[in-house]
């Protein structure tokens, strides 16, 4: 019988080549890794280079943005309700894409810059006909006097110089609003829950709020809220909003 034949040895591969592969691989795998993420960012940078498509519905998106807000302001234009003597708090909930050039003029006028920023305004008809024509990207209603407090007391910042100064000091008050009457943080807080006769003046004196996100966040509809969405008219439940975003 033939002799049977001997099992032939394994390659022996010294141990510092297979950590040396290893290390390879990960290292081959985290690099893919990098230039897969590196791509998706650049993909969502402003560099990004837009499709002539992607023009085209923005474009139409403001458009449609601008025809909106004339359809809003026609319809207030029926509503004779009169309004309210309490002051009025606006937040801007939404940010500016498909928003209409216009409408960000708007936004601006009311002191409204930056997403969940809040001022006071006096509902008068030419605020209500304002409110109307952002009404997609702000939610207001009627503040309460703790909520006023709490809101200068927490938030409160002068404007001064273009400048934001914080409410530490009622001299500093005293100095912008004494001609008026108005002397201290208490003074602020009367006129604006009394809506009186220097609101404008003192308004005028604060830099808008910056409220937090709220903790158990928004819809981010543009839907009116008592249609289920987050923007429009609240009334006294901005109060509940508020206190979550101070």
């Amino acid at each position: 019988m033939a002799e049977e034949e001997q099992p032939k040895d394994l390659n022996y591969i010294p141990e510092v080549i297979l950590k040396k592969r290893k290390h390879s691989e990960a290292w081959a795998l985290s690099k893919k890794a990098q230039l897969q993420k590196k791509s998706f960012q650049l993909r969502k940078s402003k560099d990004f280079i837009k499709k002539p498509e992607d023009f085209i519905f923005e474009y139409r998106n403001r458009e449609i943005d601008l025809i909106r807000m004339k359809r809003r302001v026609k319809w207030r234009r029926g509503d004779k309700s009169k309004p309210s003597n309490k002051p009025i708090i606006v937040i801007r909930i939404q940010g500016k894409q498909d928003m209409h050039a216009t409408t960000r003029k708007h936004l601006f006028s009311l002191g409204l810059r930056r997403i969940f920023s809040a001022v006071f305004v006096k509902p008068t008809d030419g605020v209500m006909a304002k409110l109307a024509r952002v009404e997609p990207y702000v939610t207001y209603g009627y503040a309460n006097l703790k909520t006023i407090k709490e809101l200068i007391y927490k938030k409160g910042h002068a404007k001064i110089d273009k400048r934001k100064v914080p409410l530490t000091d009622n001299n500093l008050i005293e100095q912008e609003l004494g001609k008026f009457g108005v002397v201290c943080i208490e003074d602020i807080v009367h006129q604006i829950d009394n809506v009186g006769p220097h609101f404008k003046e003192v308004v005028r004196f604060m830099w808008p709020f910056e409220l937090n996100k709220p903790a158990d966040g928004l819809k981010g509809l543009k839907n009116r809220y008592k249609d289920g969405g987050d923007s429009g008219d609240r009334e006294d439940l901005i109060n509940e909003l508020i206190n979550k975003m101070n």
